[in-house]
């Protein structure tokens, strides 16, 4: 396995770590995944919609609208159970997550032309001993860290298709975004854009 690069102190990322066909792979999946489970940009607790489309794998789904942010299990607008995780993102996680608790929840994020996350922390999860990993597909995002005050000096750092990064222990509720997109560096995604799935424990183990 390729060997993590320790960016920040709980913050490690395996760059390259998934190769062309579990790539394309994981693209097909989330892309059925939308055609049970549409692709939302659910409306924030201060009223406005979210540039990010969301949808989810596994048995909770991260949803968002005035009443707050929170974990469910069945999609908000079809009312249906959200899609089986993958085994690829099950053997994901047990390499490089917890091999013990496994994930309950996988986001995943669409991000087309000008769509872009605020800093922000994961922290609806109920315990933060459990990492996120976090897979980029498609075009390379301007990934942006911090530390776990919104005061905290920031790293920007470039996130190609097929990187896979971590946040746990000091890092795990740092402040976290995506700048934008880069269009157009990646074909891997159809219509052109960037899919993130991020792995999460919500529930308590």
């Amino acid at each position: 396995m390729i060997k993590p690069i320790s960016v920040l102190p709980g913050f490690d990322l395996w760059p390259g770590l998934l190769d062309p066909k579990a790539q394309n792979d994981l693209t097909r999946l989330a892309l059925a995944a939308f055609e049970v489970a549409p692709a939302t940009n659910y409306e924030t607790a201060y009223g406005k919609a979210m540039s990010v489309a969301m949808s989810s794998f596994g048995p909770l789904g991260w949803t968002s609208d005035k009443t707050g942010y929170r974990y469910a299990d069945r999609h908000p607008g079809t009312g249906r159970p959200w899609p089986d995780m993958p085994q690829a993102l099950l053997d994901l996680w047990a390499d490089l997550g917890d091999p013990q608790t496994p994930p309950d929840s996988a986001l995943i994020n669409l991000y087309r032309d000008e769509a872009r996350m605020g800093l922000h922390q994961d922290r609806d999860e109920a315990d933060p001993r459990f990492p996120v990993l976090s897979v980029s597909l498609g075009d390379t995002a301007v990934f942006r860290i911090g530390g776990t005050s919104r005061k905290d000096p920031t790293k920007s750092l470039r996130l190609s298709s097929g990187d896979v990064c971590r946040l746990s222990g000091p890092a795990r509720l740092a402040f976290h975004g995506v700048d934008r997109i880069l269009p157009g560096s990646s074909s891997l995604v159809p219509g052109g854009g960037r899919i993130n799935i991020t792995l999460r424990r919500a529930r308590l183990a």
